[in-house]
């Protein structure tokens, strides 16, 4: 199961990932900053339009050291076609993992098991594979990659600046907070 600071489950699979198939592992994603987007299904309604907010949001993050893994049940060949057919989809050019078995979904504990789908969960992961941030959302609620670009710089300051802490809504820029005794009661 999935959990704050803990690590990525171990997984080996097959992604779609700029017009060719690649095998990824989770020792792959190791060295940078990583992004887990799992959704449903290829081929359905909320998921492009998360896909492709994500998608918009690619070369910012990258900026930031991020590599993003959009990862469902369907097969890397799936990936494909929905990337061919779909104009939404085909603007994607982060990696889009298969995950037929349902290993990695079963391993980040958002499997719905009796559709054999995943909910919308998204995983921080930092570069020693460390999860940082995990969201999980219902099936008919759509993510918003603008808060989770927020979140990434919130988690990679926490991380660059031992002893602060980014307080609600924090943006880049603004104070953050250094927890001690004189903070105590008085935020």
């Amino acid at each position: 199961m999935a959990k704050i600071n803990q690590s990525i489950p171990e997984f080996t699979t097959e992604a779609f990932h700029n017009g060719e198939f690649k095998t990824i592992s989770s020792e792959d994603v190791k060295g940078k900053w990583s992004i887990f987007l799992f959704y449903p299904a290829d081929f359905t309604f909320v998921c492009p339009t998360e896909l492709e907010d994500m998608a918009n949001h690619y070369e910012e993050l990258q900026g930031l050291g991020v590599e993003v893994y959009a990862v469902s049940t369907d097969s890397h060949f799936v990936h494909k076609a929905w990337h061919d057919a779909s104009d939404a989809i085909g603007k994607i050019t982060y990696p889009m993992l298969g995950d037929t078995t349902g290993k990695i979904t079963r391993g980040f504990d958002v499997m719905i098991e009796e559709a054999g789908q995943a909910l919308r969960g998204t995983f921080l992961a930092n570069p020693e594979g460390i999860i940082k941030v995990a969201e999980i959302h219902d099936l008919g609620i759509g993510r918003s990659a603008k808060d989770m670009v927020r979140k990434v710089k919130a988690a990679q300051y926490v991380a660059a600046n031992d002893g602060e802490v980014c307080p609600a809504a924090w943006e880049e820029g603004q104070a953050t907070l250094t927890p001690s005794l004189d903070l105590v009661g008085k935020i």
